[in-house]
């Protein structure tokens, strides 16, 4: 074998005069920076970040909400969001040495600084986008709404519903009664001592008395889930909901995003714990107008979004809705008669006229369906149904006459179907764009639960990674240079704003912290 000679290490035991820097650890390209720089540039105060404990013991003075910022937008774009794990790489990372100048703090104050700082990771994320927006981001012209499941930190086991609750008091009282007939049972045998070694009577009453315990538990559960007119009840997270889709089942809540055209920016988001996407159309259309500042815009969602009452709010505030709607209706042309589509509606005389040509006069007075939408009923004469050639495609053997029944703002769905005979192009573009921030923070980032527990939380948790989601195709899109002279070209207009401001009230300007120079160099 020959002899070769391979590369070596300085020796860990050489003692050095000029030892190396940390600087010289992460590389002027290194995403690393671009979180620094960022961070620098925001004005926390303003954005209402709290310190968190020191951790230190008492007198140790805070850690600066900055360096905490930092550690976790670094964690949440590297997949490392558990607060112990991010305090075990702060003494590891040689990223994170550079990025928090070797501060060290612990993970109760790492959970601490993300759990009190919900509302202004909320704030953070919304001035992250309207960055965006001065940057010229966003086209503001069209945006996708759509919807995802994501776990909370509960299981199914521990959210109940009235229907559960029944049947396991139902089970516990038979448990009961069957215990009491041992006890009775015991009472009735006492002589007999073989009987009673088999099956102490004190191990039945025990029993007796963990049955008894659940049971009240049971019937007070049921009593404040009845009382709070809710549909379920969660033991560990209060807010998580059992959330039902394609036969999938979920504990946690239903993340809203609304999605922009241009480069596939959430400009919207909210978390819910409704399973049902139908109502969620035109708080987030309207959330993402505010947002672009548009006048008008355009929105396109799913079918399960679609609602008339939704797409009539959508109307009246400018904004133009796309969404499909679901087959309904289909048992009678499953039964081989005509549909509720085989009536055409005359709105200069106000009436139906069915296949056969004659015509349905609205009724006196309104009916509200099951959805609680006023609706007006319109129907035939009996005597035209009864000698009408084609009566057996109509109706059914029971039935008298035909009717139809028309929502009261039944001309915005007819507006909505008019758009959405040449809606195909517009239906793609919405895969592509809602469809990708869910798989990149489902599959790339690994973000399919919620680490935190409550509304207020899991919405400033899912800001963060929002935010994170947002930082990153930012920096794919401008580099880490164009990044750079972006925020500082932000902060340079944010302080002449503020000045202006400031000498027209005649008072003395608030600055924000600006970048290093090492951050902005």
């Amino acid at each position: 074998m020959s002899k070769r000679t391979y590369k070596t290490g300085e020796s860990r035991t050489q003692g050095m005069l000029l030892p190396m820097r940390v600087e010289d650890y992460v590389s002027a390209d290194n995403p690393v920076r671009a979180i620094d720089a960022y961070v620098a540039s925001l004005d926390l105060a303003a954005l209402a970040f709290g310190h968190a404990s020191g951790g230190g013991g008492a007198g140790q003075p805070a850690y600066d909400p900055a360096d905490l910022l930092k550690l976790y937008l670094y964690g949440y774009l590297n997949q490392v969001r558990s607060s112990r794990r991010l305090e075990r790489e702060t003494r590891r990372n040689l990223e994170l040495i550079w990025l928090l100048g070797g501060v060290q703090p612990g993970y109760r104050t790492i959970a601490t600084f993300r759990r009190d700082n919900r509302a202004a990771l909320v704030a953070a994320n919304r001035d992250f986008v309207l960055l965006a927006r001065r940057l010229g981001l966003l086209g503001g012209e069209l945006v996708a709404i759509d919807g995802a499941y994501f776990h909370g930190d509960a299981s199914k086991a521990s959210i109940v519903t009235d229907k559960r609750l029944t049947e396991r008091i139902a089970a516990l009282e038979r448990d009961i009664a069957a215990y009491q007939a041992a006890l009775d049972a015991s009472d009735a045998a006492e002589a007999d001592a073989a009987e009673a070694a088999a099956q102490p009577v004190t191990d039945i009453a025990a029993r007796m008395a963990d049955l008894t315990q659940r049971h009240a538990v049971a019937c007070a559960e049921q009593k404040a889930l009845r009382d709070s007119g809710a549909t379920q009840l969660s033991r560990t997270d209060p807010d998580a909901r059992l959330l039902c889709k394609a036969g999938q089942t979920v504990a946690g809540y239903n993340v809203q995003i609304a999605v922009d055209d241009k480069h596939k920016l959430i400009v919207a988001s909210d978390v819910v714990n409704e399973g049902n996407d139908t109502g969620q159309l035109h708080a987030m259309a309207r959330a993402a107008r505010e947002v672009v500042a548009g006048k008008t815009l355009k929105v396109v969602a799913d079918t399960g979004y679609y609602n008339g009452e939704t797409l009539k709010a959508c109307e009246d505030d400018g904004i133009v809705a796309y969404v499909p709607e679901a087959v309904r209706g289909t048992r009678p042309l499953a039964q081989g008669r005509f549909g509720r589509e085989s009536f055409t509606y005359d709105r200069q005389a106000d009436v139906y006229r069915c296949p056969a040509g004659e015509e349905l006069r609205p009724m006196q007075g309104q009916r509200e369906d099951a959805s609680g939408k006023p609706r007006i009923r319109y129907a035939t004469r009996r005597t035209a149904c009864a000698a009408c050639p084609i009566r057996a495609r109509c109706l059914s053997d029971q039935a008298s006459r035909r009717d139809v029944y028309r929502w009261v703002h039944q001309d915005v769905i007819e507006r909505h179907e008019a758009r959405m005979q040449d809606s195909q192009e517009i239906m793609r573009r919405r895969k592509e764009l809602a469809e990708h921030p869910f798989g990149t923070l489902k599959c790339r980032a690994g973000y399919r639960h919620f680490l935190l527990r409550g509304f207020d939380c899991v919405r400033g948790e899912w800001s963060l990674m929002a935010l994170c989601y947002n930082f990153t195709r930012l920096l794919n899109i401008l580099g880490l240079e164009g990044f750079r002279e972006a925020l500082i070209a932000a902060l340079a207009r944010c302080i002449a704003r503020r000045l202006a401001l400031a000498a027209a009230a005649g008072r003395q300007p608030t600055f924000v912290r600006v970048p290093s120079a090492a951050s902005a160099a």
